[in-house]
Parts: structure tokens; sequence; C-alpha cells
């Protein structure tokens, strides 16, 4: 495989090859090293957010109705969608593209389903580094959906500008939330499923607690929605607008693909 003439073929769009690096550097091949190193030069700080949240809570509904949102705007979007993994093959299985199907025409948005694989955190260890290759692609929008996590596996935060926390109406009393590690990770907060009884009470929930935790300049906002129909979807990208331009105001850096937390 010679890795300068691939790199290339991502750069002009070329999807095979696209697929073919990906392919490389989550089975590490020989060529994966010199891929890493060839697209670490090429990162320029695409806007990157993370979606998050337990299982069952519709984050690859959520995600597939915000990819229409931001195409809606001209931008092109890539997601990396991180599934189980297979108890057979080791591989991805594969709900996240069942979800996405109305997606799959559009040349402006590309998915790609990676298996968890066992590593803890709600990513997978080549997750990082495969936004760093779509990043060099040139996808204006990267979006990272973890599979489903509990209290302690907030890795995405670490790999994004933004991280959406998605909950569902009755998650948790208010003494768990308060308890809760994606509390202390979220920057826009989405109740889905919110045409559920319970969705009130949540959202009290969780402003109480926002409004308890620690000053930090930007205050999450809770949103909610219903993916399966598009409620809310329009508002939760405005919000992550708005989260952008915070970032940009108050001077904070976004993620770094070259710190040395990147995987």
């Amino acid at each position: 495989m010679d890795t300068r003439t691939l790199i290339g073929e991502v750069k002009a769009g070329d999807r095979r090859a696209l697929a073919r690096v990906i392919s490389a550097i989550e089975e590490r091949t020989p060529e994966a090293g010199a891929l890493i190193e060839g697209f670490s030069t090429l990162v320029g700080g695409v806007r990157r957010i993370g979606i998050t949240g337990a299982p069952g809570v519709g984050k690859s509904t959520l995600v597939a109705g915000l990819v229409s949102n931001i195409r809606r705007e001209g931008a092109t979007v890539a997601v990396i969608a991180v599934d189980p993994s297979s108890p057979l093959t080791g591989g991805a299985i594969l709900g996240d593209r069942i979800r996405m199907q109305e997606h799959i025409g559009d040349p402006g948005v590309y998915v790609r389903s990676m298996a968890g694989r066992g590593h803890l955190g709600g990513l997978s260890a080549a997750a990082p580094r495969v936004a760093d290759v779509l990043d060099g692609a040139g996808f204006g929008v990267i979006l990272i959906e973890t599979v489903g996590v509990g209290q302690s596996e907030v890795e995405v935060m670490h790999h994004v500008q933004s991280t959406v926390v998605v909950v569902t109406p009755g998650w948790g009393d208010s003494v768990q939330v308060g308890k809760a590690g994606l509390m202390e990770i979220g920057d826009v907060f989405v109740i889905n499923k919110a045409d559920v009884a319970g969705a009130a009470r949540t959202r009290r929930d969780l402003e109480t607690m926002l409004a308890m935790g620690p000053g930090r300049g930007w205050r999450p906002p809770v949103v909610e929605t219903v993916a399966t129909e598009g409620r809310g979807l329009h508002e939760l990208w405005e919000h992550l607008q708005a989260h952008a331009a915070h970032l940009g105001r108050s001077g904070q850096a976004p993620a770094d693909p070259a710190s040395p937390d990147r995987i």
C-alpha cells in the first residue's frame, strides 16, 4: 500500500480510499503508523461533536436527525458510530448504519461504524485517530456517537469541542443525576423521547443540578427532543452553534488532536 498515494486519494474525495485507510488504522496494519502520521499533518480543527448517553436513549436516531439539520446548512458531515462488538466476530453490530439509511445516498455524508472491542470509555481505541483522518479528508463537521455508556465512561469529552449528553424521561432521581459523571461533561443536555411522561420532572432535575454545579462561563442548556419525529433537533443544532461561538469568544482551545491524552 502506497500511503502517500492513498492519502492523496482520500483528500481528493475517494470514498473507497477513505474506507481502506480507516480499516488499516482499525486493524493496526503495518501501514497504519504512516497513515496516522500523514493525516496528523492535515488536521485543521474541524468541528467535532460528541453524542453520548446510556443505551436505549435514542442516540443514533438523534444523530441521523442532526445530520439532516447540518446538511440543510450546506456543511458536509462524517459520523463515527461506535457500536457494541459482536461476540462472534468482534466486529461492529451495525445498528447505527440501519438508522442512517436516509443518508446513504448523500455524497455529503459519510458514516463509519466501529466496534468498541472492549475498550472502556464509550469509544473504540481507533476512534480518535479515525476522526483525524476524517478531518484531513475535509469534512465540515464530525459527529462521534459513543456506545451506550454509564457514569464513568466519559472519554469522548477529550476528543471533541462540544459534548451532547442524551437522557430520557425518568433518567434516575435527582440524587443519581447529581452523582453521574455524565453531568460533568455535557455542554448541551438532551431529553429525548420527551413525549413520554416524566419529561418535565427530568428537565427540572437536570436544570437544578446544573444550577448547583461550578460556574464555567457556559450554562449548558437542556433541550427536549422527539428524534423519531424530528422535534427539537433544529433547536439542538442552534445550541451547539451557540456553544461554538462561546468557545471562540472565550478563547478556549478546541480538542487538540496532538495532545498526550489522545489514544
